[in-house]
Parts: C-alpha cells; structure tokens; sequence
C-alpha cells in the first residue's frame, strides 16, 4: 500500500437490504479513527446511501464543532470504467484505502471493481435466499450443487489476480462473506447456513466474518451521520448498543487489512487496543 496504490475495499452484493451500506460507513469511519486516510466512492447512484450518510456526518461536524474522523466521499457519476478509474486515481492520490459501496444490483461498475478489489466484502443476512447470490443449494439436502454467475465472476477474477500477482505486485485478493442479522434465524437453518458457507468456501475460497446484527440504532443514526464509534456524541447508550460496538470491532478486525505507515495518530478518544 503506497500513496499513490491505496487498498482497495470493495463492499458488494446484488442483493440489497444486507446492511452493505451500514457496514461501509462503519469500517470507513473505524479506520480513520485509527488514523488512516480513508477515500470512498459510492456507486450506487440512485440510493446513494454512503455518500449521504457521509454528507450528514459533515452536517453534523460543522452544526456542532466537533472533530468527527472519516472518508471522503463522492459519488461516481461517470459512464465508462475510464472515467471510474480516473475518480478513483484522483480521490485515493495520498489515500490508505480507497472504498467502494456498490448497488444492491447487477451494475457493469460495481462488477469492475469487485473483480479489482484487494479486499472484496459481501454482506449477506442469514438466509437461503441471500445465499444464492453465491451458490444454489439442494431443496432436501442443503449441499451446494453449483456456484453462483456471481462466484464464478469472484473466481475468475481471483485467479487472473493470483497470476499476475508478482508481476503487477498486487495482493492476491481477499474475499470475505460478512454475516449480517445473525441473531434473526433459528437455529437449525442457522446451522444449515454454516454447513453451505463452509462447502462454499472451500470451493471458492473466501473467509467467513460475523458481521453486524439488526438494530434500531443503525437507522437511528443515519439522519445525523454518526457511528457506534462516536463516543462522546452519543450520549448514554445501552448494554445492546455496546455490544454492537464490540461487533464492529471485531468486523474490522477479522478483515485482516494491511495496517499503513504511520502519518497520523489514532484519535483522542480512543482508548489503547481498540479500534474505536
């Protein structure tokens, strides 16, 4: 990672409504909390949900005076690739890591990035139907009989990238499958998803994270741009809602990330050994 090859984080899935947004914003923002420079483009030109998100974050920081660390970001409004990645030069020059939010669609875009991600991030909720966007299962055994268009679109680009890995001196990719809403699927579907997500895996090779779980605060937040993170901006919260920080915290960590060269110190407010 250098100034002028950020990391690139992808978060993508065609399916929408797995809190692929949220957790983007989330990561972006643990990560400058740890004092690294962080760049986003949203793709998704229609919802727009990280830039917004974002932009309120902004609101709020100037309205209040308080020093809120996270992305830059705007939105990609282009009509080619080349322009996509002329955007992404320009923003990620001097920049750690370089995120990309997808639309929870089929879109040309978002697949050009999910196959040049160096870490790609794939949020799904715990259920059968979010799983098809990887792989089809068996209606009576629960095995997988064949890899998504989707996957074999992440393998493909996974093995051009394993090839050309010395060469261009790029990581080799790292894709991870986020589990998201956890605690909304019994138990013995619950398992179900675990046995199809390990045979998956092994196949395809990407890691499996437990992710964030569904709560009223999240959308809560959104209107002023603040995170789990913002501890000081929060007032009191809950024993549910420190909880999901620790979520949060060990999201960021299970990604593995290349940590950057030292440029600017973590932030005040947090406390040593933390994320945020």
């Amino acid at each position: 990672m250098t100034a002028t090859s950020p990391h690139r984080i992808v978060f993508a899935n065609e399916k929408g409504g797995t809190g692929k947004s949220t957790t983007a914003v989330h990561v972006a923002v643990a990560l400058a909390y740890q004092g690294a420079k962080v760049a986003a483009i949203d793709l998704d030109t229609r919802q727009a949900t990280m830039f917004r998100y974002c932009e309120n974050r902004e609101e709020t920081r100037q309205r209040r005076g308080v020093d809120l660390p996270g992305p830059v970001c705007e939105v990609f409004r282009g009509e080619s690739v080349a322009e996509l990645e002329e955007q992404a030069a320009r923003l990620g020059e001097g920049m750690d890591y370089l995120m990309f939010d997808t639309p929870g669609r089929d879109d040309p875009f978002a697949r050009h990035v999910a196959t040049e991600a160096d870490t790609l991030v794939t949020p799904m909720n715990d259920s059968f139907v979010d799983f098809d966007l990887i792989g089809q299962v068996d209606a009576e055994s629960f095995k997988v009989r064949r890899l998504s268009f989707y996957a074999e679109l992440i393998w493909e680009a996974r093995l051009k990238r394993s090839r050309a890995t010395i060469e261009q001196q790029r990581r080799e990719m790292d894709w991870v499958v986020v589990r998201n809403r956890t605690g909304y699927t019994d138990a013995r579907n619950q398992r179900r998803i675990d046995q199809a997500l390990t045979e998956l895996s092994k196949r395809v090779g990407f890691r499996v994270s437990q992710g964030l779980s569904e709560r009223v605060i999240y959308r809560e937040l959104f209107p002023s741009g603040l995170t789990l993170l913002d501890k000081g901006h929060l007032g009191e919260l809950g024993t549910s809602h420190l909880v999901a920080r620790q979520e949060l915290r060990s999201l960021v960590a299970s990604l593995n990330l290349p940590v950057p060269q030292p440029s600017a110190p973590r932030h005040p407010a947090m406390a040593e050994g933390e994320v945020a």
